[in-house]
């Protein structure tokens, strides 16, 4: 556990390279999130955790699960926000902990000025007033790994970790996601007891049977022991990451101890916010979607903030479904990490869906950031429609009304709202005050104006301005 860039995953891959095969480092291990290795007839499972505070919930969800974990602290950059936060995880799980001192390779290192920064944040080391064990490394290098293992080694026994094999099986999901070809998969970590092919589980959100049990390798597996980490198919819907799981041939009995939680948070009803933003969330897998819903939770705290309503939240590809949604709700579309299928783009650009996607959480999170301030503006100009002169001629036609917010100006455009809700946009082609043109109409004043818009404004309609 660390900040981003201080070389978690670098650590893990050198390890990985010189203690498994070629296969061991593809997909299966990927999509499980954890990783094991075998040092000196020792097994060690290693759970890898993201660094960038959107993950912070995910490295809870590490922490939950392990027995031990390691503080990777670069020699180069010391203490960063993230690695207070991976050591209040740490704290929180009242898990023992060793610090991996990285990059010591590194001409700028400083693992002096590294130890005075762990010290300041009671982080006291050994040999430098404290007990907490630490090693220096180097993940390219590969310096000081194999001590790093002997470390883990010596601090897992003196924990005197054991398990009962027969004992209910349990164990924490650590990713999911929705695989086009082989459906849902789950990788886990098995805290206790035996994990079986065949046996029911489930959690407190979903349920199912074991079809399929697969190894760190990728190999079918008729049952798998604490602390193996596994890949399992046969849930009916997707688990939620960090969500513990029971196992074992007595499905009511498995169902009954994982019962929902009544107090889990529903996706959110209408919006009592004036103008609220809806969001249809879709990332790639569940861990993705968890730190999606963090940002908007993290934004929801702010003032600008507050206008925004989570719709619903879903794993996989922007489909057509999700457009149709967005339509029927007035939503704009959040996609982490995923893809959007070309039938769903041609109807986004046919029905003017707002979707905004990245592969990056804080370039995600920007960009929605600049997305609301737009909306931010809402009322700051605006008009209250109050007669409609003539018929309307296609598109076009004349109205009256007060501003009541702001100023507006000529050739400016707009949305119509109508009880709360946006049914329209338009333009205005020609402003007027007191029945001469005008280049602007200030708060307070009647005007008139002929327009352009998409649907039919009528009186009690609000014409609001981005300007």
């Amino acid at each position: 556990m660390g900040h981003v860039d201080h070389g978690k995953s670098t650590l893990i891959d050198f390890i990985r390279k010189t203690n498994t095969t070629e296969k061991e480092a593809g997909g299966i291990t990927q999509a499980i999130g954890a990783y094991e290795i075998e040092h000196d007839k020792n097994k060690i499972t290693f759970i890898d955790t993201p660094g960038h505070e959107a993950f912070n919930n995910m490295r809870e969800h590490g922490a939950k699960v392990a027995d031990l974990a390691i503080l990777v602290v670069a020699a180069d950059d010391g203490v960063k926000p993230q690695t207070k936060e991976a050591l209040n995880c740490i704290l929180q799980a009242g898990i023992p902990y060793v610090v991996a001192i990285n990059k010591i390779d590194k001409d700028t290192a400083n693992v002096e000025k590294t130890k005075s920064d762990l010290a300041q944040n009671s982080v006291l080391l050994e040999g430098f007033g404290g007990t907490v064990s630490w090693q220096g490394v180097s993940a390219t290098t590969g310096e000081g790994v194999g001590e790093l293992l002997d470390l883990i080694i010596l601090a897992t026994d003196l924990e005197e970790l054991t398990y009962e094999p027969d004992a209910e099986t349990t164990g924490i999901v650590l990713t999911s996601h929705r695989d086009p070809k082989r459906g849902i998969t789950a990788g886990v970590v098995i805290q206790n007891g035996t994990l079986k092919r065949g046996a029911y589980i489930a959690t407190p959100t979903t349920k199912g049977k074991i079809k399929i049990l697969e190894d760190f390798h990728g190999t079918t597996q008729t049952e798998l022991t604490p602390s193996a980490p596994a890949l399992v198919l046969g849930f009916e819907t997707l688990p939620r990451v960090g969500e513990t799981f029971t196992a074992g041939s007595d499905k009511k009995a498995v169902q009954a101890k994982t019962a929902p939680d009544k107090q889990e948070v529903k996706t959110q009803k209408e919006s009592k916010i004036k103008h609220p933003i809806h969001l249809i969330l879709k990332a790639n897998e569940s861990g993705s979607l968890e730190a999606l819903r963090g940002i908007i939770e993290k934004l929801k705290k702010t003032e600008e903030g507050k206008m925004l309503n989570i719709v619903e939240a879903h794993v996989g590809n922007i489909t057509e479904d999700n457009i149709q949604n967005a339509v029927s709700t007035e939503s704009i579309i959040l996609g982490f990490n995923t893809k959007i299928d070309q039938a769903a783009t041609n109807l986004t650009q046919a029905r003017k869906v707002k979707v905004i996607e990245a592969d990056i959480i804080y370039k995600l999170e920007e960009d929605l950031k600049e997305y609301m301030e737009k909306r931010a503006k809402i009322n700051a100009h605006v008009i209250e429609i109050l007669a409609v002169f003539g018929e309307r001629k296609g598109k076009e036609q004349i109205v009256g009304g007060k501003v009541v917010k702001g100023t507006i100006q000529n050739k400016s455009s707009f949305e119509i709202w109508a009880d709360e809700k946006q049914i329209g946009t338009g333009t205005i082609k020609n402003l007027q005050s007191g029945r001469e043109d005008a280049e602007a109409v200030e708060e307070g004043s009647e005007m008139g104006a002929l327009v352009e818009s998409s649907d039919p404004i009528a009186v009690g309609h609000k014409l609001v301005f981005m300007q």
